[in-house]
C-alpha cells in the first residue's frame, strides 16, 4: 500500500517562514514536518510514498531525493503553480498511488501527529456496488481557530455535533472514479460522501495539531521543547 504526503499548498498565513520552502519544510521538533511523516509512515511498514508538489517543490526534491537515505521510496507529482487543490492533487497522483492496490493513505503534510497510521491499513475499502465504504477520514476535536467543526461522525445525524477533519484518511481509487483532472477540493466530495454512505469516520482524541500560521509553528515547537522555527 502508498501513502501520498500533500505538500503543494502556498503557505501564505505562514509567510514569512514559506518565502523560499514550502510549508511541510518547516521545522518541528528539530526536523521538517514532512520528515515526521515519513519516519512514521516507515514505522507502519508503508515505504512507498508519493509527494505532491507545487510552491517550491525543488526544496523537496533536494532534500529527500529518491528516499533511499530515509529507508523509503518517494515518487514525486508535480502541479502547475498554485496547485490543484487537494482532491485535485491527489486525482493527479492516482497512476502512482494505484500501481499495485487500489487503495491509499492521505496525509496532510502540515499537521504534526502521534496518530498510528497502521491501523487503516486493515481497513477494508472498496465500491458502494459491492457494500463497502469507499473512504475513510479521521476526525479530530475542534481546535481553537476551528471551533465550528467539518464533518459529523458517520453514525450521527447530521445536525449534530461537528469534528475537525484531521488530514488524515484512507480512499479508494472509485472514490474519485467521475472526477476528471483539474483544480478540485476535496472537502465537498466528503460531505457529498458523507450523505451517500460512502464515507467512514472515526473520532481521534491524540496528539494532534495543525501547523497553519507562524503561532501555532512556535507554541507546538514550545511545548515539544524546541525554540527552532524555520
Amino acid at each position: 500500500m502508498k501513502a501520498i504526503i500533500l505538500s503543494a499548498g502556498r503557505g501564505k498565513r505562514m509567510m514569512p517562514l514559506t518565502a523560499n520552502q514550502p510549508k511541510p519544510m518547516l521545522n518541528v521538533a528539530g526536523k521538517p514536518l514532512l520528515e515526521h511523516h515519513i519516519e512514521r509512515l516507515k514505522a507502519a511498514g508503508i515505504c512507498d510514498i508519493v509527494i505532491n508538489l507545487a510552491w517550491q517543490g525543488q526544496v523537496i526534491k533536494d532534500y529527500f531525493g529518491n528516499g533511499s537515505h530515509f529507508g523509503v521510496n518517494i515518487e514525486y507529482s508535480d502541479e502547475p503553480e498554485g496547485g490543484l487543490e487537494t482532491a485535485g492533487g491527489i486525482i493527479q497522483a492516482l497512476p502512482m498511488l494505484c500501481e499495485q492496490d487500489d487503495s491509499f493513505i492521505v496525509l496532510n503534510g502540515d499537521i504534526f501527529t502521534d496518530y498510528d497510521v497502521s491501523s487503516l491499513m486493515q481497513l477494508q475499502l472498496g465500491s458502494t456496488v459491492e457494500g463497502h465504504c469507499e473512504a475513510h477520514i479521521v476526525l479530530v476535536e475542534n481546535p481553537e481557530h476551528n471551533p465550528e467543526g467539518d464533518f459529523c461522525l458517520a453514525h450521527q445525524p447530521l445536525n449534530q455535533q461537528k469534528y475537525t477533519l484531521s488530514g488524515i484518511g484512507k480512499y479508494h481509487q472509485s472514490f474519485f472514479a467521475e472526477l476528471g483532472a483539474g483544480f478540485i477540493k476535496l472537502g465537498p466530495l466528503l460531505r457529498s460522501g458523507l450523505e451517500q454512505h460512502k464515507v467512514s469516520t472515526e473520532l481521534y482524541l491524540g496528539a494532534w495539531d495543525d501547523i497553519g500560521t507562524p503561532e501555532r509553528l512556535k507554541m507546538i515547537n514550545e511545548k515539544l521543547g524546541y525554540s527552532d522555527v524555520g
